[in-house]
């Protein structure tokens, strides 16, 4: 992409899903398996996913569902694990609005795929952030584990942008509508632990960077082994089914992206110069409207949390 036409037409050979560990070999996407355990790793720099990020990571998800396992892990790494849509590829394209509104759709066709498996139990392993529509993919999982030092900006709203990729749905199934609504408008951080309170972690795993691959195989093995994990394949199944006869998960789809279409045609909308602003790396003027109600360390107003069980209490959102 930065060369353009300096080059001549190169054909792509793209690497194997999976790959022989002995090989000391770089891909941003690989796939290997453990027992009844499968593991499906990517590490896009910068956690930003393009439209071709997206769809190639979906043809591998649908490639690893195909094998015969009861869990599947997605992510894993050290790495970032995703920061949703790639704002540098939708900035530098010709037409920046539907590029966005390509890499916008594209995130959805991933995050749905993960919310319609009901043959597996599907895991979001998050050894380092994740934001935006990163974090919505993630949610979309039956349980996300989170290394503890790692920091979740489950929200869009400072790019211009409504909840996307689900997070209408994804949200208020894990905290509670209440919670749901004052994450999105309040746009500020979340530690593992804070996040995990709120019931948006199903798990903390406090280890260093370099150990979260291997704690996390030792999880999943342990999960997959599990008398109860068939049974919990077959309940998953049937409240997906209940969620969609209340309210499919088209609509959700339909309503969030018809209000982002409206923002990326509109060329005035705040979006645009936002995206640009973090592209270039334009510093801000002044205190963003969002931090001006904070002290120094910690986010003082409380926070309502309701965890899965139904006990509801109140919370400070660390911001540290």
């Amino acid at each position: 992409m930065a060369l353009g036409d300096r080059l001549p037409p190169l054909r792509e050979h793209p690497a194997p899903l999976h790959t022989d560990p002995r090989r000391r070999t770089w891909s941003d996407i690989g796939y290997r398996e453990e027992g009844q355990t499968g593991f499906l790793g990517f590490s896009f720099p910068g956690g930003a996913m393009s439209t071709a990020h997206c769809r190639r990571l979906l043809n591998a998800y649908r490639i690893a569902c195909a094998r015969p396992t009861a869990v599947l892990v997605l992510g894993g790494g050290r790495d970032l694990f995703s920061h949703g849509m790639h704002l540098g590829i939708i900035e530098a394209a010709a037409d920046p609005a539907e590029e966005s509104w390509a890499n916008a759709n594209a995130l959805y066709d991933l995050v749905e795929a993960v919310l319609t498996t009901t043959d597996r139990l599907v895991v979001s392993a998050l050894g380092g952030n994740a934001a935006a529509g990163g974090a919505m993919l993630a949610f979309a999982a039956d349980e996300v584990w989170c290394r503890s030092g790692a920091v979740l900006n489950p929200h869009h709203r400072l790019m211009g942008l409504d909840v996307c990729a689900y997070g209408t749905y994804t949200l208020p199934r894990r905290a509670g509508t209440g919670v749901a609504e004052r994450l999105t408008a309040e746009v500020l951080p979340l530690s593992a632990e804070a996040a995990h309170r709120l019931g948006l972690v199903d798990r903390t795993v406090p280890c260093a960077p370099q150990a979260f691959a291997a704690e996390t195989a030792r999880l999943a093995a342990r999960l997959a082994a599990l008398p109860a994990t068939s049974a919990r394949i077959a309940a998953k199944k049937a409240q997906r089914d209940r969620d969609e006869a209340e309210r499919p998960l088209a609509a959700y789809r339909e309503a969030e992206l018809a209000r982002m279409r409206q923002i990326f045609r509109d060329p005035h909308a705040p979006y645009h110069a936002l995206r640009r602003a973090f592209v270039h790396k334009q510093p801000p003027t002044a205190t963003p409207p969002h931090l001006a109600r904070t002290v120094p360390g910690r986010y003082t107003a409380p926070l309502p949390y309701r965890r899965k069980d139904g006990v509801e209490g109140m919370m400070e959102a660390d911001t540290r």
